[in-house]
């Protein structure tokens, strides 16, 4: 939950994993890399394990949760993934949707006729003590689906926000948002939000009422190019509080 007026920022590593996969190496090694973050005021570190591991390997994960800190791993809803899951361990996981030929997630969760296999991947992660997230569009069936599902916590999808092309459909996508996290609050759901976030448009979301995290990756692996990794962790922090 949120602590004080402070939002948690959740610093992802998977495109420091890219950038070594381009070249099948050793280096850049995302383990490292999650060590500076956490120097530098990450509150978590967040990972995708991709069916394709496009990016983040399986050991990569399980070094990753022997570290010190919470590691929130993100995943697709597959035997496989839940298998991985549990074997790690990581404090949070956030269920996500997944498809082979997309470039990144493109939305949330489409939970509006349930699903009895996401009901028991909920229900196997939470006996195991961990977190369970829910990664979905800022709609209010979205929440109550959620919190049907037994998820602790909802991840709310920022990609239109962060896509709107004026002011006022950005004024309409933030309205979105915070309905649904007020919703969420309502409904005991813990709220976090993510996705397309950079350092020009996170601090209008970073304010909205009963947020208690932000999950931000690719915009801080492009701005460490040229200022650092611990660097750039530091100016988004700065940014969200």
């Amino acid at each position: 939950m949120r602590i004080g007026n402070n939002v948690k920022l959740g610093v992802n590593i998977d495109h420091i994993a890219t950038l070594r996969q381009a070249r099948r190496d050793i280096d850049p090694d995302p383990v490292a890399a999650a060590q500076v973050a956490r120097s530098a005021g990450a509150d978590m570190i967040v990972t995708h394990l991709r069916r394709d591991r496009r990016h983040i390997q399986d050991d990569d994960l399980m070094k990753l949760a022997k570290l010190k800190g919470d590691l929130h791993l993100e995943m697709a809803d597959t035997p496989e993934m839940l298998a991985i899951a549990l074997r790690a361990g990581p404090a949070s996981v956030c269920v996500v949707p997944e498809s082979a030929k997309e470039v990144t997630t493109e939305g949330g969760l489409d939970l509006r006729n349930g699903s009895k296999s996401l009901a028991k991947t909920v229900a196997k992660l939470k006996k195991a003590g961990i977190e369970v997230s829910l990664f979905i569009d800022p709609e209010a069936g979205g929440v109550r689906a959620a919190k049907a599902l037994g998820a602790d916590t909802i991840e709310l999808c920022t990609t239109a926000y962060c896509s709107a092309g004026n002011k006022a459909k950005i004024q309409a996508e933030l309205e979105r948002l915070e309905l649904a996290g007020y919703l969420a609050h309502e409904m005991n759901l813990n709220l976090h939000a993510g996705h397309g976030l950079d350092y020009h448009n996170v601090q209008a979301v970073s304010r909205i009422p009963h947020l208690s995290a932000l999950n931000i990756g690719f915009s801080i692996v492009a701005r460490s190019v040229f200022v650092g990794l611990k660097a750039a962790v530091v100016e988004m922090k700065h940014l969200i509080n």
